[in-house]
């Protein structure tokens, strides 16, 4: 019995949802699926998640967690762990990158950002089953980069010179994501998993939560993989959550140059990462279309470390790469 045959039969016999039209919803970059299911004027979305891959469970604790602080994180109307199988809330077809094509970006974003400081006020720890984003897991996810896009993707591992750079510039980023207040970090907090819906935003993707550097989900916002914005965009909505963020005596700097400062620091981390995850799609998953938004990544990354000494030798070591990137020569 194929998995579509199997998750068919569990709505029917255990959701009561006989003779639906079941479509596909959405994909991502996990081995999860998403379809939407309709009877008459119902919908709902069914989450196929392999458990022998995925887990279910955090998804819905931390589901719990965000709808407990009054954040629409889509209801849990039926599950089955075994199978990983979740029916679950339908908050429509529009993401925020989706709906950016229709309307403008500053409602939206300020609502994104009330939320996220709702989300980042919620108080956990670790005996809430909730992960620390402690340094040897920023420094393995930064090292998906040599890896998967230099070494992998571009033909170009790292010599002696370079992994002492590459050594020296990881660790001093870890430092000062460490030196960060800690908070609920959603870690996908982008315009894809995001909702343009009422009350908004919806937010999905979050079963990968940890306790983590404050300014990881407005990198993850403001500096999204998919969509760019201006500058002076970013640097108007990242002072409007850190004032938000004050307000609510969540754990920002007093100043808000040292904030943004560490709002670029943390984007290093991150955009390392998703420039290695990239790579490893493409070459291990066949998911090549992530391959589109390197350039940006790697702008990104470039235009903040080009703006701080200690980060600087790690801006020319990318130099290759982003030479290589705009002849054409790594597709």
């Amino acid at each position: 019995m194929t998995r579509l045959e199997a998750m068919a039969r569990w709505l029917e016999t255990e959701c009561r949802i006989v003779g639906g039209h079941l479509e596909p919803a959405s994909s991502d970059a996990s081995f999860r699926r998403y379809f939407r299911i309709t009877q008459g004027e119902r919908s709902f979305i069914v989450m196929d998640a392999p458990p022998e891959l995925e887990d279910c469970a955090s998804f819905i604790a931390i589901g719990k967690l965000l709808r407990s602080a009054g954040l629409r994180a889509p209801k849990l109307f039926a599950k089955d762990l075994t199978q990983g199988f979740l029916l679950l809330e339908d908050l429509g077809a529009s993401t925020y990158l989706q709906a950016l094509k229709t309307q403008k970006a500053d409602p939206l974003y300020r609502e994104a950002l009330t939320a996220l400081c709702k989300l980042q006020g919620i108080t956990v720890q670790t005996s809430d089953g909730i992960p620390i984003y402690d340094g040897p897991r920023l420094q393995t996810e930064m090292d998906l980069c040599p890896i998967w896009y230099l070494d992998k993707h571009l033909g170009r591992p790292l010599n002696a010179e370079g992994s002492e750079i590459w050594n020296q510039a990881t660790s001093t980023i870890i430092q000062n994501c460490l030196a960060q207040g800690q908070v609920l970090v959603h870690r996908d907090y982008h315009s894809r998993n995001l909702m343009a819906c009422h009350p908004g935003p919806g937010i999905l993707d979050f079963q990968d939560a940890v306790i983590g550097p404050i300014t990881y989900d407005l990198v993850s916002l403001l500096r999204d993989a998919y969509i760019e914005f201006d500058e002076e965009q970013q640097l108007d909505w990242l002072v409007r959550w850190w004032e938000q963020a004050r307000t609510q005596k969540l754990p920002v700097p007093d100043d808000v140059g040292e904030c943004f400062r560490d709002f670029e620091w943390m984007g290093v981390q991150r955009h390392l990462k998703v420039l290695g995850i990239f790579a490893r799609l493409h070459h291990r998953d066949g998911k090549s279309g992530y391959l589109e938004s390197i350039p940006l990544v790697l702008r990104y990354t470039q235009k903040a470390c080009e703006r701080y000494s200690e980060l600087r030798p790690l801006s020319r070591l990318l130099a290759d790469s982003h030479d290589q990137l705009s002849e054409g020569l790594s597709f």
